[in-house]
């Protein structure tokens, strides 16, 4: 029998520790359907890794200042779930934070607020950075602040989890979760 070199305790050891780390947390697909609070409404919402910061489809984003703070009105317009319609609300939101994006097309400034989203039983109060997707496949783009929250990503999985979230889910506020610094917060 052969026995595991110091190269291999190291990686038993990291995988434990991964695993306890993820004990207890939901695994979701990379794909999954999501409820817009303020919209009561499911789309699609990719999960993504690589982006930071969640965002979601808004047009007619308009700055704007009441009591000495800033704030944004702004249209979402979601499809509803596999049906084709429509459904718009325009809102107006205290402005969290502005977000810098730098991509190919240059730099990009958008403003972030703050919405309720339902995924599984939970109601999570989170980051979005407010864009046009319109050219985009999936409204919604869920980023790392936002799935550190939710738990694991499969990315060989789409639509593991349905949005169920009624007056009775826990509801959590964004100072009430806990946050990890290394993502970048």
């Amino acid at each position: 029998m052969r026995s595991l070199g110091t190269g291999s305790g190291v990686l038993l050891a990291m995988f434990c520790l991964f695993t306890a780390n993820v004990q207890g947390k939901e695994t979701y697909g990379w794909i999954e359907h999501a409820r817009v609070e303020s919209l009561d409404i499911e789309a699609k919402a990719k999960l993504d890794s690589g982006a930071l910061t969640s965002s979601i489809h808004a047009t007619d984003i308009e700055r704007f200042e009441r009591d000495d703070e800033e704030w944004v009105r702004f249209t979402l317009a979601l499809e509803k779930n596999d049906k084709g319609e429509m459904k718009t609300k325009r809102l107006e939101r205290p402005l969290f934070r502005d977000l810098t994006v730098i991509g190919a097309g240059g730099r990009d400034t958008r403003p972030v607020v703050l919405l309720e989203i339902c995924f599984g039983d939970t109601v999570y109060e989170e980051q979005f950075g407010l864009e046009n997707r319109d050219d985009l496949t999936y409204p919604l783009l869920i980023g790392r602040r936002t799935i550190q929250h939710l738990g694991t990503i499969d990315v060989t999985k789409t639509f593991l989890k349905e949005p169920v979230c009624d007056g009775d889910s826990e509801r959590l506020s964004y100072e009430e979760q806990d946050s990890d610094e290394d993502i970048g917060i």
